[in-house]
């Protein structure tokens, strides 16, 4: 199964969510591979592989994404979870793919080159926009997980998401699934804005997926300065069980496919 994790908006706790859930997968027996599309490679730099982030070598994703050559010799193995670092060379991916053919499909081109039994789950980490890399994520996934701060501005940026995931849809006659809605960097007691978005939340995709609340937690972060989830982290964490739930979702939808 492949879940991408994806929100148009930055800073709102894409790689956060796509880590942690890993860990949760990982806790849950699931074998997981996590992606790094973001080129701004957060999430490779998180988990420890900043260096891969940063070699000069000509085979990277980015040359996997918009030539013929392979990943399989970029996956890099963490205690956790597999890992597919981005690189440095991913910042040009978006204006190399307007030039390539199949320019939507080349992450499922390059999935289909895997042997993706390796894994029970695929998390594939979205750059914080809906350009090209992001399109691929959602059509080579078909399900999707959404990051979301608790905050007017991420009005129009979920918006902006459920837009673009009806057009290709429509244009690639495919189904796309939103599995969940993590809202991260809930702060109690709660100021009126984050109550106004927490019932708009629901009130706008409750009936249609989970909502799943992530209140800050600073052991979050830690976790990840240490190189990996909060699930390896030598720290308890009451936001544990959260990322538990938002695994349990993702494997009944697996198991549901």
């Amino acid at each position: 199964m492949r879940v991408a994790v994806g929100n148009q908006k930055g800073g709102v706790g894409k790689s956060t969510t796509a880590i942690h859930l890993a860990g949760a997968l990982n806790v849950r027996d699931a074998s997981v591979l996590l992606v790094d599309l973001d080129p701004q490679g957060h999430l490779s730099e998180a988990v420890g592989f900043g260096s891969e982030y940063d070699t000069d070598a000509d085979v990277n994703l980015a040359s996997a994404l918009t030539g013929d050559t392979s990943a399989s010799d970029l996956i890099r193995e963490h205690d956790e979870f597999d890992v597919l670092p981005s690189h440095v060379d991913m910042l040009g991916v978006e204006d190399d793919l307007s030039n390539v053919r199949r320019r939507e499909e080349r992450l499922s081109m390059l999935f289909d080159d895997l042997d993706t039994s390796r894994w029970n789950v695929i998390l594939i980490d979205c750059p914080p926009n809906l350009g090209h890399l992001t399109d691929n994520a959602l059509l080579a996934s078909g399900h999707v997980v959404i990051p979301s701060e608790a905050r007017k501005t991420s009005i129009r940026a979920l918006e902006l998401l459920f837009d673009e995931i009806d057009v290709l849809e429509d244009v690639f006659n495919t189904s796309i699934q939103e599995l969940a809605l993590v809202a991260n960097d809930v702060d109690y007691p709660l100021d009126g804005e984050q109550k106004e978005m927490l019932q708009w939340f629901e009130d706008t995709v409750g009936g249609a997926m989970p909502i799943i609340e992530v209140r800050q937690r600073v052991a979050l972060q830690r976790a990840m300065n240490h190189g990996g989830s909060i699930f390896a982290y030598d720290e308890s964490c009451d936001m544990e069980d959260a990322y538990l739930e938002l695994a349990d979702v993702v494997l009944d939808a697996r198991r549901d496919a």
